[in-house]
């Protein structure tokens, strides 16, 4: 492409699911390659928020990588050529795979396209035939996908498009601060703060619930670790009130009975004594849901869940208990109502549904299937009993690295996993302990400073391909300027390495083809695209659409906006219900850690900070981490407004700044998680992970608050210093 050209690209934003709309035009490479304009698409409405704004400055970020790097005897990362590090590449895989099968581990990101998240999980298990591969969205999506599975028989985050939330008469959102982390998804809660039914359950007073002031709602502020108890109390609730859709669930679910029972014990005044939410206030929000119901003649209603409930060792109960109660009402299935879960990278959803998770297979099948095996060793051109078998989870995939027995070599695509794992100094521990660690990137993030080798690649608005939004919308990612100096794609990487290994299996390198065959694999599984390509998502939006919705199961298919309208995608066509019980946290408050610690974003932060510290004007706004405290425990542990914070738990200690707030509760802090370094929190975030999802429980765990110790005074001798080289 040239940059000489001034006609605006249509394409997408590169940070949240939502995907928001946007236009870029080409402005040639000073300042910045293109200038960005929002677009009107459905989930924005034509707006944009901070980062989308400033997205543009990430592709010509100062440290931009735009050559390969290989560490050197002198431990330092030196430039090379692209020969030079695929051939290194290559001949170490290949000395390491010969050893055992597992040698290699392989872990993905929920920002890659659909096309080169296909690819990778294609490499792992075509080419490496490792079992060992995984991506960052275990630590996003993995809790409400299985229970969204289990209940349903399919699990796309939002079963609706987000415009049907505007109509609704109540909106009972969990977990997500939606005004900070997507904040253009706020204009589609208009409707039921106007009709004043938004609900927010959250421990913080965050933007989100303050949306519900003055009228528009009701904000329920419960103990860290209990959004599950007040799920369980909503729905005793209904049945002691008699609010339950009877003939809904007579009709479209099973498992009621079960449920009935297991939440008899849970009645609100018991449930306040937990989770610290008055009993008055659980029956009214019961009551506010049930009248705005179908079945009561009211304008809709919905139940979201994000990831302040599902970043927990009993994520998949509370979502499962979220579902229930969605159940209870009726509203699952049912224009104008329903449940949904706010995925939050830019691809959390396409990302897992085509080969990235460590038990699956494209078109979200699963790996020990023999059916869904032949069908895509068939399109691969492999023999079936060649696949290997179903992996293990992200946490035990990172624990595992460089053990006896475990993998030896790890490739790292679109993730920063030292900051953004848990229990993160001994992820780095781990990462040390390998004899190959590569790193495909567009900036030196923490992990790829770690790395042997570092290959650079393209971003966002230097590549085609397919992003699959929060709806399950897929939409087109357009190419509207040139990569800097050697970027690739990391389908030419892929293909490339592929090929150094002697691998027969075919590797196409451009997007559209890669797309055609991914279709082709997914035909006939649940998140089927085989009724989609480039050219037809193309033709559609000349023609005045905006994106189209899986399943598509053939060309004339015209997609599917809403599902479960006919039925559930369970062998019987009934949703199920299944009881639940509370546990609570497993690092749970303590003598020694009697403060609970929460974690969670800024608006101008995305993820582990890679691209947003990269932007000046969103650096200079929040430019470093901070702990939230109340007023009464600042008193009470001696750290004032503005002073150094040490906070302390099980797995580590870090430093940040003390912002005082009424806005969180007495017994908790809360920390953003976009750092590294002495403020980066998921040095103290827990690794024990949900038994069903095995999503990790970033959300809560238990800390002691102190004072930080005073700055050493400075000396006035002169200190010689010595140049690290990296």
């Amino acid at each position: 492409m040239t940059t000489a050209a001034r006609t605006p690209v249509a394409t997408h934003c590169p940070y949240c699911a939502l995907q928001c709309g946007m236009d870029l035009t080409p402005a040639g490479r000073q300042p910045l390659p293109v200038a960005v304009t929002p677009r009107q698409f459905p989930t924005n409405g034509g707006g944009l928020c901070q980062k989308g704004w400033t997205s543009a400055t990430v592709l010509r970020a100062p440290d931009r990588l735009t050559t390969p790097l290989l560490r050197g005897p002198d431990g330092a990362l030196a430039p090379a050529s692209w020969d030079a590090a695929l051939d290194l590449v290559a001949r170490q895989l290949a000395g390491l795979a010969v050893e055992h099968a597992g040698a290699v581990a392989v872990f993905g990101g929920g920002g890659l396209t659909n096309e080169k998240a296909y690819t990778l999980g294609k490499f792992a298990r075509a080419v490496l035939r490792t079992p060992n591969i995984d991506y960052n969205g275990r630590f996003c999506m993995s809790s409400a996908a299985a229970a969204g599975n289990r209940a349903f028989g399919l699990d796309r985050g939002l079963p609706f498009p987000v415009t049907d939330l505007s109509g609704a008469g109540a909106i009972l959102l969990l977990g997500s601060n939606v005004a900070e982390t997507m904040p253009p998804f706020v204009q589609h809660l208009a409707g039921a703060r106007e009709a004043g039914g938004l609900v927010v359950v959250d421990p913080r007073r965050s933007a989100t619930a303050r949306l519900a002031d003055d009228g528009q709602g009701i904000h329920l502020q419960p103990v860290p670790g209990t959004d599950l108890v007040v799920l369980l109390a909503l729905l005793h609730v209904l049945l002691a009130e008699r609010l339950v859709d009877r003939e809904y669930v007579a009709e479209r679910t099973a498992g009621f009975d079960d449920v009935t029972r297991s939440v008899a014990a849970w009645w609100p005044e018991r449930a306040e004594t937990v989770c610290g939410v008055p009993a008055e206030e659980l029956r009214r929000v019961a009551r506010l849901l049930a009248a705005a119901s179908p079945s009561r003649g009211g304008r809709g209603a919905y139940v979201l869940t994000g990831r302040g409930v599902e970043q927990s060792a009993q994520g998949t109960a509370t979502v499962t208990a979220a579902i229930d109660l969605a159940l209870a009402l009726g509203l699952v299935g049912r224009p104008g109502s329903g449940y949904g879960c706010l995925t939050g990278q830019g691809n959390g959803q396409g990302g897992r549904e085509h080969g990235q998770k460590c038990d699956q297979l494209p078109g979200y099948r699963r790996i020990d299937d023999p059916a869904a095996r032949a069908h895509v060793a068939g399109v691969w051109g492999v023999d079936p009993a060649s696949l290997p078998g179903p992996g293990v989870p992200a946490v035990e995939l990172l624990t595992s690295l460089g053990t006896p027995g475990g993998p030896r070599a790890l490739l790292v695509h679109g993730s920063n996993v030292v900051v953004s794992a848990p229990n993160a100094d001994r992820v780095r521990e781990r990462l040390a302990a390998l004899d190959l660690l590569v790193v495909c990137d567009v900036v030196p993030s923490e992990t790829a400073l770690l790395a042997d080798v570092v290959l650079p690649t393209t971003q966002w608005a230097e590549e085609e391909g397919t992003m699959t939004n929060l709806e399950g919308r897929v939409i087109r990612r357009r190419r509207a300027t040139d990569a800097p100096g050697e970027a690739r794609s990391e389908l030419w990487i892929l293909a490339e390495l592929a090929r150094r290994l002697g691998s027969g299996v075919a590797f196409p390198t451009d997007p559209a083809a890669v797309f055609d065959e991914l279709a082709r694999a997914s035909a006939g599984g649940v998140a089927d695209y085989s009724g989609l390509s480039h050219a037809r998502l193309d033709a559609h939006e000349a023609a005045g659409g905006e994106g189209m919705y899986w399943p598509c199961p053939a060309e004339q298919h015209p997609g599917t906006p809403r599902v479960f309208l006919d039925g559930f995608a369970t062998p019987d066509g009934r949703a199920r219900m299944i009881a639940v019980d509370h546990a609570g946290p497993s690092d749970d408050v303590r003598s020694d850690a009697p403060t609970y610690l929460v974690t969670g974003r800024v608006l101008q932060h995305y993820q582990s900070g890679a691209q947003t510290h990269r932007v000046p004007e969103l650096e200079r706004l929040v430019p470093e981490p901070y702990v939230e405290l109340h007023p009464l425990l600042g008193l009470r542990v001696g750290v004032p407004d503005g002073g150094r914070a040490r906070l302390a738990s099980a797995r580590g200690v870090i430093e940040a700044t003390a912002r005082w707030t009424d806005a969180v509760r007495p017994d908790t802090v809360f920390v953003p998680f976009h750092w590294s370094g002495d403020g980066s929190v998921n040095r103290l975030t827990t690794d024990a992970v949900d038994p069903v999802s095995a999503m990790p429980e970033f959300k809560v765990c238990a800390v002691s608050v102190t004072p930080a110790a005073p700055e050493p005074a400075t000396t006035a001798e002169p200190v010689e210093t010595q140049e690290v080289r990296v």
